[in-house]
């Protein structure tokens, strides 16, 4: 099973790929590129092509193994308002050159869209297993939900560490001042929650209004807490954006969300996306995978880790709720777009986190 990101005619890329790689190459490279599946399990927004390249250069042939991230075309009801490949280029680049987090090294980056339609970029290819999102790993039958118990609390406690590791980066506001999202607001929450509240309305017209997502945008308006100190925000903080080996991390992927702000926008990300999968697997009566990603062994794994403590995560997991109400909204869009399903007739039914997000609103008396 995949959800259809792109119309893109796969049998076209690997000729343009070579073409604008003899542009980059000196004279005489003759590169060829032979383009393999994408990342089809996970991912609901940029499209990831894998493929390699192969050249000659000085006499001898060379070879590389490539990943690019393309930007959505406008038409393949892309989940984000708009794409900033150069900030995730950027953000990936400036963690590379300062911490020891196994980001991929970025490389050639296209701007303009005119190769495949859309900005790429390119990054070394990581070997390594991903936790699925389609279907989800806590569905069983994969490696993460077949591992012990002792397995899956290193890669949980590692991803943690790793999260505070990225935190730990000094002078983050000015560092990756580019990341600061371009609405208006007092301070940076407000802004977070602006942004939010448009890419809501992005959403509406292709597929109604949301009661779910605006009665927590209420909520979150009405009990902005006080604002805490900025760190880089890897944006879409969660274990399928990371690529393991030995249930620890090797690469940490998918930086569109990349942004500055206090650090439990990314401590709750991690913990609410694997809630919502668990959520689902409830909702279908699966087991699951219940005792992973516990908010208290994740919150003391992290204040370890970084030294720091955490503040009450109430706020941020309703954000964080509103952030999937979207992402839900958008991807039924795209599927009844790309003919996957009807359009719902309430798309309160297509919100597969219901549940969970009624149980956390009700916990901060939402």
């Amino acid at each position: 099973m995949k959800l259809q990101v792109s119309s893109r005619d796969a049998s076209t890329v690997p000729g343009l790929l070579a073409d604008w790689l003899a542009t980059l190459l000196p004279a005489g490279a003759d590169p060829a590129v032979v383009l393999h599946s994408g990342i089809d399990a996970n991912g609901m927004s940029s499209e990831t092509l894998l493929f390699d390249a192969t050249w000659t250069e000085d006499g001898q042939q060379r070879v590389a193994r490539y990943v690019a991230r393309v930007a959505p075309a406008e038409g393949d009801f892309p989940v984000f308002p708009s794409y900033d490949l150069q900030h995730q280029y950027d953000a990936m680049r400036v963690v590379g050159e300062l911490t020891d987090v196994p980001v991929p090294a970025v490389s050639k980056m296209e701007p303009t869209g005119s190769v495949l339609g859309t900005p790429f970029f390119l990054m070394e290819r990581i070997e390594g297993v991903v936790p699925q999102d389609v279907l989800p790993y806590t569905f069983g039958d994969n490696w993460l939900f077949d591992g012990t118990a002792e397995q899956q609390r290193r890669l949980q406690d590692t991803t943690t560490a790793t999260l505070a590791a990225l935190h730990a980066i000094p002078d983050a506001a000015s560092t990756f001042a580019f990341l600061d999202p371009p609405y208006d607001g007092a301070n940076l929450l407000e802004r977070h929650l602006a942004r939010a509240r448009a890419w809501y309305e992005f959403a509406v017209p292709d597929i109604g209004r949301s009661e779910t997502a605006e009665r927590a945008l209420a909520w979150l308006e009405a009990n902005l807490p006080e604002s805490s100190d900025t760190v880089l925000c890897w944006g879409d903080a969660r274990i399928g954006n990371v690529m393991y080996d030995d249930f620890a991390p090797v690469a940490v992927l998918d930086w569109e969300m990349a942004a500055i702000g206090p650090r439990e926008l990314d401590v709750s990300w991690m913990l609410f996306a694997h809630w919502v999968f668990q959520s689902i697997t409830d909702m279908l009566e699966m087991p699951g995978m219940p005792d992973f990603m516990n908010e208290a062994d994740v919150v003391a794994a992290y204040q370890e880790a970084s030294g720091e403590t955490l503040g009450d995560l109430g706020w941020y997991h309703v954000f964080n709720g509103l952030q999937w109400c979207v992402i839900f909204m958008r991807t039924t869009a795209r599927s009844v777009h790309f003919g996957e399903m009807e359009r719902p007739e309430d798309i309160e039914t297509a919100m597969h986190h219901k549940p969970l997000m009624e149980r956390i609103m009700k916990q901060v008396g939402a």
